[in-house]
């Protein structure tokens, strides 16, 4: 292939993760509208978020080992699963069926990620690979912060439906450049059996944890505070998901391994974590994606329904994270042959964790954007550069044939910090939101009834009740508004502090060391 249509190819290709990840994204910015308009409680606006996160984290391990046999075809596949299932999001009528959609994206945007890691890992070379990966995690960092500015344009002068009904015409875009441009992995079409027993269990073992995560506030942590219809018990089902996930992801570690030991195939290239880079990388990913995307639930929640920007404005604040990212490309090009990658990551991780904690420190009921920017630059500038660069150290000692498989752990361990960030961090804002709010009310000597009242639509609605308590109570609506601005501070600090255990983590990825030959990986034996 020549070089021209490669690179085209690349341009298709980071449009797909572009697609992907923008969603993610995207819906921030409209989740009040759409709590307006289907009348979903906190738990679903979670949901919403996780129902995608969930399935995409649960199913990359799946889609990661099939993603060197079928290459382009499940790109190709994985697109127009995703485009479909966000007509159905467009024209959902209610939130569970929202939710249903999200869960039909997931299965989608797991298809395409780990494909478009295997195509570049297979399709570029040394410094070209570089290169390439430094486009694909600049696609993402830009993409984190494009997405609530579209989605803000789109929630304003169209309608929420529209930020998933934007999916569509660029996916026909990409199945189109992909098939025109993007060449079959060299592996497609070959044959091996898929572990279906160790897929089963990966995916119970993630889902089971995430939804305890999420359901813990509603349901309970230990004892049933409001239980689903059919639980009889006065145990949570919370502290029984939690030990089905730990069961779990057991018998999938002891039933890979086994496979392994047995020459079989496995989900999961258990082999892959002698290398250094891979198994300290993924660790790092994990932790470092728990604390990046977390707080891209609270921000846009805080800042539409305490400060009271329209979803646009909201847009246009969060576009300073896509400048800073898109400035980060720009530095990653320039010292990426100077600076050893792993050196970036950490300058990233240091410049998120300044912008992350600014943020904690600025947050009030009363602050100005011009307050905000900086730090979100800051926050954005160090997504660039940590995420792009971040995955080529994971996967620069990858064997080829087996890059598929390295993409899929790494992507899979990126979607589960991201999964438990949305979860841990949003349990944080709404539990401190509501326990701030309920003492307010009470240091007022607000009744109990009410003071409960009120406490429970702020919460359920996510804060998009609070605009509405300014002509009913304005004293409610201040402690309110406080309330929200101290819950979103204390998810910005927590956020801080998961930044903080990635930059420890990415220390035990070593000092920089001369990369191999490229036909030269460490688990090649002479």
């Amino acid at each position: 292939m020549t070089d021209r249509r490669r690179w085209a190819g690349l341009v298709f290709i980071s449009i797909a993760v572009a697609l992907i990840i923008v969603d993610s994204t995207i819906v921030n910015v409209a989740i009040p509208s759409i709590v307006t308009d289907l009348s979903i409680s906190s738990t679903q606006v979670q949901w919403v978020q996780e129902s995608y996160t969930l399935v995409f984290a649960a199913l990359l391990l799946v889609f990661g080992s099939l993603a060197d046999r079928y290459g382009r075809r499940m790109l190709v596949l994985g697109v127009i699963v995703f485009a479909c299932a966000s007509v159905l999001a467009a024209l959902a009528p209610n939130g569970d069926l929202l939710i249903g959609s999200r869960v039909l994206q997931g299965v989608g945007g797991a298809m395409v990620l780990p494909t478009t890691l295997s195509l570049i890992n297979a399709t570029f070379r040394d410094r070209e690979r570089a290169i390439a990966f430094a486009i694909w995690g600049s696609t993402i960092g830009g993409m984190v912060a494009v997405g609530p500015l579209l989605g803000g344009w789109l929630t304003t002068y169209f309608s929420w439906r529209w930020a998933f009904g934007i999916n569509i015409p660029f996916g026909v875009v990409i199945v189109i450049g992909v098939l025109a441009f993007v060449a079959p992995s060299k592996n497609e079409g070959e044959s091996q059996r898929i572990d279906a027993i160790g897929a089963v269990l990966s995916i119970i073992t993630s889902a089971s944890f995430v939804f305890a995560l999420i359901e813990g506030r509603t349901y309970g942590w230990w004892l049933s505070n409001h239980p689903p219809s059919l639980w009889k018990w006065s145990l949570s089902p919370i502290p029984i998901a939690f030990a089905v996930s730990v069961v779990a992801g057991f018998l999938f570690v002891w039933w890979g391994i086994r496979r392994l030991r047995a020459g079989r195939s496995t989900l999961i290239a258990f082999s892959l974590f002698r290398i250094p880079s891979f198994r300290n990388g993924n660790i790092a990913a994990m932790i470092v994606s728990l604390g990046e995307f977390g707080i891209i639930l609270s921000l846009p929640l805080w800042l539409q329904n305490v400060l009271g920007y329209t979803a646009l404005q909201t847009g246009f604040t969060l576009l300073a994270l896509a400048i800073g990212s898109f400035v980060a490309s720009g530095f990653a090009g320039a010292f990426g042959n100077r600076i050893a990658p792993v050196i970036i990551v950490r300058i990233g991780l240091a410049a998120e964790i300044v912008g992350v904690a600014g943020l904690g420190f600025v947050i009030s009921a009363s602050v100005h954007w011009y307050q905000i920017v900086p730090f979100l630059f800051v926050y954005g500038f160090g997504v660039g550069c940590a995420t792009a660069q971040l995955t080529g150290v994971v996967l620069k000692d990858v064997p080829v044939e087996q890059s598929g498989q390295g993409s899929g752990t790494q992507s899979t361990a990126r979607q589960i910090g991201s999964a438990l960030g949305i979860a841990i961090l949003g349990t944080i804002l709404f539990s401190s939101a509501g326990a701030v709010l309920d003492a307010r009310l009470s240091d007022d000597h607000v009744p109990s009834a009410t003071r409960t009242s009120i406490v429970g639509a702020v919460v359920d609605s996510a804060g998009s009740a609070i605009p509405a308590l300014k002509a009913r109570d304005t004293a409610a609506w201040t402690d309110a508004k406080l309330a929200f601005s101290d819950a979103t501070r204390y998810a910005a600090f927590s956020a801080a502090g998961f930044l903080v255990l990635g930059f420890v983590a990415t220390l035990r990825l070593g000092s920089p060391t001369p990369r191999r030959p490229a036909d030269q990986h460490p688990l090649q034996r002479s």
